[in-house]
Order: structure tokens, then sequence, then C-alpha cells
């Protein structure tokens, strides 16, 4: 089959890999028909996630169909439409125990285009299948549920969730790329005064305001000034880091109130200076976090029930033999406009999947 493939950092291509074969009892193996990219696999192909050895299939989003479990696998079966989701549960270790799936202990947590191939590739082996892949209502798109997958279980629950958006708050998310646009829908179910958006893009500022945001601000012309105006001089309840750079995780920390909290979401790639001279006194909340997707059916469920505008999210489709020029739409947004790619839903050769 094919599969995209890191070879170090700059290095990448589209090319034959094996096929995937069940090697446990608790796999499946899925047939991917819709898979996305998201900024983590930017992160992994510039060199800022080193666990990610050369030769690893990248990708950890995808809809697709099984095609065979193993012998142990008891919630889906050959047939079934499937979400892939970014996180892999054991089930029986103390995290998963805790639905602190992200910090599996027994295997799992962010494996797939991680530590082991990903979805990025005509089908994938996903471990621990009964609580790693959610059956698909037949009302939601593919090119919906894959971004349920993890753009919007994480900034629910690592931005949302972690930074404790109460009604009447106000809210700033600083990045509004796909991450911050989704936290920006989210942290709109709970009701808050008022939302402040922060991005350098001019098309992603307009995305922001599109999808809820109730004021924008560009990143190079005082921001926090924005929300000392909109606060009496306060500062946000709530901000959430949705870029992953210096830079924008010490701006939250100028903007949060005394008492708020700073959700950081986006994946760092280089240290950051955590200013306590000035926030010891403050009494802030600094959360972090890498998303445990216990959120992942009550999103789809309300994704069946047209509540969340996933579709909205998707400027770009592509075959997916087209990966290496959808990496570098996406990679370019700037340019392109591009917020989620998606790339999938052609016909598939069939590929004889080896057994166990």
């Amino acid at each position: 089959m094919k599969g995209f493939v890191f070879h170090g950092p700059g290095q990448s291509a589209w090319q034959d890999v094996p096929d995937p074969a069940v090697k446990e009892p608790t796999d499946a193996i899925v047939r991917v028909d819709a898979v996305t990219i998201c900024g983590t696999d930017l992160h992994i192909l510039k060199g800022d996630v080193p666990e990610v050895r050369p030769g690893t299939v990248l990708g950890h989003e995808a809809v697709g169909e099984i095609v065979e479990v193993g012998g142990d696998v008891r919630t889906v079966r050959p047939g079934d439409r499937v979400l892939v989701s970014c996180i892999s549960a054991c089930g029986r270790c103390r995290f998963c125990r805790e639905s602190a799936y992200g910090q599996c202990r027994g295997g799992g947590g962010w494996i797939l285009g991680h530590l082991i191939d990903g979805t990025q590739a005509e089908y994938v082996r996903v471990p621990y299948a009964d609580l790693s892949v959610h059956a698909l209502p037949s009302a939601v798109q593919n090119k919906d549920a894959v971004l349920l997958a993890d753009i919007f279980p994480t900034s629910y629950e690592v931005g949302v969730l972690n930074g404790h958006v109460r009604p009447g708050d106000t809210v700033a998310v600083v990045g509004a790329g796909p991450i911050g646009l989704a936290a920006i829908i989210t942290a709109r179910l709970f009701a808050p005064e008022r939302i402040v958006a922060v991005d350098l893009a001019a098309s992603r500022l307009e995305a922001a305001r599109r999808l809820g945001a109730d004021a924008v601000a560009d990143a190079r012309e005082d921001p926090e000034q924005l929300i000392a105006d909109l606060t009496d001089g306060l500062g946000a309840d709530v901000v959430i880091e949705a870029v992953g750079v210096p830079e924008s995780f010490e701006l939250c920390t100028r903007m949060v109130r005394p008492g708020g909290h700073v959700a950081n979401v986006g994946v760092h790639g280089k240290p950051a200076t955590l200013h306590l001279e000035d926030l010891w006194i403050k009494n802030v909340t600094i959360t972090t976090g890498l998303v445990d997707t216990h959120s992942t059916p009550t999103l789809l469920r309300m994704a069946a029930a047209g509540r969340l505008p996933t579709a909205q999210l998707v400027t770009h489709t592509f075959p997916l033999d087209r990966m290496e020029e959808a990496y570098d739409v996406f990679a370019r947004a700037a340019d392109t406009g591009a917020l989620k790619v998606v790339l999938g839903e052609q016909p598939h050769e069939e590929v004889a999947v080896p057994a166990a």
C-alpha cells in the first residue's frame, strides 16, 4: 500500500510501505477513507518531536471501515464505519481507569504517527480497538467526523475544560488556526460574555469572526491593550494558547487576569520563559495537556445533531495520493488560506491483509 513516511527533519514522501497486519488480539485494521493533517505533523517534519523515528508513517486522525479485527475485539467488526481516535487506550492502567487516556501506560496514549505507523496511508493498524475507534452514526459525513479525531476534543478538553470557561467570562484565544477555531466553537457552549481571537493572518481572524469570536486582534497590534480595554484593565478570565511558540505563550500570561486561567494547547518545540517574577502574586493557574479524548462520544452526538459547525473548518480536499501537495497547502496556510485539509473519499485498490 501507499503511506506518507517521515524520513527525518524536512524529509518525507508518499511511497510504498508494508501492508498492516493484526499483531495483537486487541488490534483492528482500518481501511482509511478520510484523513487530515494536523499542526503536530508539521512540528514532526520540522524535527520538534524527536521521538518520531525516520521510516514512520505519519498521521493520527482518520475515518474508515474496519476490514479485520483481532480475536479479543468486541465492540466493532469488519464492515463497521469508524472514527480512529488520535489517542489509543489500553483500558487497564491507572490513567485509563481515570479516563486520562492520553497518559496511558499500557502501550497506548499518542502512538499513531508518533511511536508506530499512523493513519496517513491506505490502511492502518489500530491498537486497543475497543477503546480507540468509535462507530460512526450515518448522519455524520466523513469529512466532518475526521475533525473529531483530534482538533475538537483537543480544543474542548485541553483548552475549554482545562481553562474552566464559565458563563460570563472573557475568553481570549491566541492562535486562530484549526485548534483555536475549534476552541472558539466549543467555548461558546459555555455562554462566555465575549471571545477574543488573536492571530497574525487576516483570513484566520475573519474565520474566527464567522465561527463566533466577538472581537479579533492582529497579534502585531497590541492585543493586550484590547483585552485591557474590554475588561476595564482586569484581563481575560481564560486565555487559550493555540500556537505553540514562546512569544504566544508569554503573551497569554500577560493577558490573563489575577485568578484567571492560561490553558496551553499548542505544541512547543522551544523553551518559553515563565515570568514568575510577575505571575507569582496573581493566583494564575497554568495548565498543559495532551488530549484524552474522553469527550469524543459527546462531541459525536453533538455533531450528529448538527450542533458543531465542523464543515466550516474544511477549506481544501484532496485525493489520498496527493498527500505531498496537501502538506504544502497546509504548511503555507498564510498564503493559501488553509484551515483543515481533508484527503480521501476516492476508490481504493483492495490489499490483502495478512493474518496475525
